[in-house]
């Protein structure tokens, strides 16, 4: 009878929030990978790569968005509302970091075990194949494995490392060290990125610098507190606030902090709990204050209800579209992949 009961009570919560939907959202897509994935990495405006990172051979897949997504007009005579795997691959291992390099059809992968790097041709028009064509050293002994980042640069090359010892910047045709930071620090590092990335990059968790256009960066605590600082003097505060966050003894690379590309201001994250949470600091101040989000998204932990005592689910990774401004995707620990719209409750 219990069961009866939480089956009906997990139907109207469902109920609840599809019609809280309507309103909330312009559009809402919902995918299925058979794997859950820590990955979502654009390689174009209408594509992104996946993979897992199960201990055993993986999938590395190139998702093009729903074509009614990408419909700026006339959206009811687009029936396409699928993701539709465009290219895919195998990785003998799991697959915990991804970077696109720009400008070209080529990814960089780490297995998240040691520090070495794998390198991967995504296929083209004519095969549907994503290859790896080989593979980078590690500089230093790792149990969390590297991160990655990478810009435009001709010939490509890429930053990374392990921990701050073993930063460095590589030229992927002939694996040359170009440049290598020398400090005497062997601690992990949890993010990396280039100071002057393009608009709208930046991934932050309890770390160092990682910037947007503004030249500002933001830190979160494990506390949940944010503080927004000036990259020419990270030791003060334009403005902090306490996120309405659920804390949690998750992992540093588990978290995801991101501003948003074209909404100056409102940076998102997750990975505390099964929400992606969207906040705007146009009105924080220097001294420290209570935040509450503009929007959250709730579908990943209200459609993976069940009422059979598992654990919840919890946000694996998200991203915000490149240039459309309140799109966003992402992905859980059941495997759920989704992209979505949302409406501005202050203007709704």
């Amino acid at each position: 009878m219990m069961g009866e009961t939480e089956a009906v009570e997990i139907d109207d919560i469902l109920d609840d929030w599809f019609i809280e939907s309507l309103k909330s959202y312009k559009d809402l897509h919902v995918y299925q990978l058979e794997h859950p994935t820590q990955i979502i990495e654009w390689t174009s405006g209408k594509t992104v790569c996946v993979a897992g990172y199960s201990s055993g051979k993986n999938e590395i897949l190139e998702l093009r968005l729903p074509l009614r997504l990408l419909a700026d007009e006339k959206k009811g005579l687009c029936a396409e509302r699928d993701f539709k795997v465009v290219h895919g691959g195998f990785s003998e291992g799991p697959v915990c970091c991804l970077r696109h390099i720009p400008g070209t059809r080529c990814a960089v992968t780490n297995d998240g075990l040691t520090s070495d790097l794998q390198l991967w041709d995504l296929g083209a028009d004519d095969t549907d194949v994503i290859r790896k064509t080989g593979s980078l050293p590690g500089t230093s002994v790792s149990q969390a494995g590297s991160r990655i980042t990478a810009r435009l640069s001709s010939p490509p090359q890429v930053l990374h490392g392990a921990q701050s010892s073993g930063v460095q910047l590589t030229q992927l045709s002939t694996g040359q060290t170009l440049y290598r930071l020398e400090v005497d620090s062997t601690k992990p590092l949890s993010s990396l990125k280039f100071a002057s990335p393009p608009p709208g990059e930046c991934a932050l968790w309890w770390t160092d610098a990682s910037a947007a256009s503004q030249c500002r960066v933001i830190m979160l605590s494990s506390s949940g507190q944010a503080v927004v600082s000036d990259l020419r003097n990270l030791g003060g505060a334009l403005c902090q606030a306490q996120l309405d966050v659920q804390t949690s003894p998750r992992k540093p690379e588990d978290v995801t902090v991101a501003w948003a590309p074209a909404l100056d201001g409102c940076f998102s994250v997750s990975g505390l709990s099964g929400l992606v949470q969207i906040y705007d600091t146009a009105r924080w101040r220097a001294e420290l204050q209570d935040a509450s989000p503009l929007f959250q998204h709730a579908g990943h932990s209200v459609s993976s209800q069940h009422g059979d005592g598992s654990a919840p689910i919890f946000i694996t990774t998200h991203v915000w579209h490149p240039e459309r401004p309140r799109t966003l995707l992402s992905a859980a620990s059941d495997g759920s992949v989704h992209v979505w719209d949302w409406v501005d409750p202050q203007t709704n």
